[in-house]
């Protein structure tokens, strides 16, 4: 489904992102794990271009991402849920969902959004703003949802939201992931919630993949000691 190749990514003269290969089944969930400052937000900021690579290949089902811009990223089916949220707080949720469906053949809402995160149905007239954490949190999924990816990436979606939300959002993207037939990129330090939706971890250290898993054989001491050396 995805397909990067000796990506190299730099922040003015500072090699970030150094020769990253990564290759993503379709319908496969893979969390990219490691301590702040490390590399995943902008390895994920790459993909959806939102930061450009000096040199290597992004491919989506062999299309070539790399020189694209990110409106085109998502237009091919890439779906992005940022660090943060980034909701529009002054529009109601339905106005944010229909931000996301820009280009789409109808302006109606799904009926599964609703039947997912059946909250933001009953805060539909609600501005997004007056919304919890973990609301916000489903609005910024549900806004990436109805472009309809092919890959969908979300980047520390368990920031600042309570644990009974953040299984409930992990519940919801393992069923949406089979309905709707998406692969799943997910940057995560807890690792219960990765544990809940990946299939396969790596993780990064100063930019480089240094370890990899599968839900199979999970060392979770091991991913553990990663995480707070």
């Amino acid at each position: 489904m995805l397909t990067v190749n000796n990506l190299n990514v730099y922040y003015g003269e500072s090699h970030v992102l150094r020769n990253l290969e990564l290759n993503l089944a379709p319908a496969e969930s893979l969390a990219i794990m490691g301590r702040n400052g490390m590399g995943k937000t902008t390895l994920l900021k790459s993909l959806v271009g939102m930061l450009p690579a000096r040199s290597g290949s992004i491919q989506l089902v062999g299309e070539e991402l790399i020189g694209r811009k990110s409106y085109d990223r998502v237009a091919a089916g890439i779906g992005f849920v940022p660090q943060g949220r980034m909701i529009f707080p002054y529009l109601s949720v339905e106005e944010n969902i229909l931000s996301g469906m820009q280009g789409a053949p109808t302006a109606r809402i799904p009926n599964y959004i609703y039947e997912y995160f059946p909250v933001l149905f009953e805060m539909r007239r609600r501005k997004g703003g007056n919304l919890s954490g973990g609301q916000q949190q489903q609005l910024a999924i549900a806004r990436a949802l109805v472009s309809n990816p092919k890959v969908l990436i979300l980047d520390e979606p368990t920031e600042g939201i309570q644990p009974s939300i953040i299984k409930d959002i992990a519940r919801a993207l393992n069923q949406l992931k089979k309905e709707r037939g998406f692969s799943l990129i997910v940057s995560e330090q807890v690792l219960s919630f990765a544990m809940a939706v990946a299939d396969r971890y790596l993780i990064i250290e100063k930019g480089e993949f240094v370890h990899s898993e599968t839900q199979e054989t999970l060392d979770r001491e091991r991913i553990l000691r990663y995480l707070t050396i």
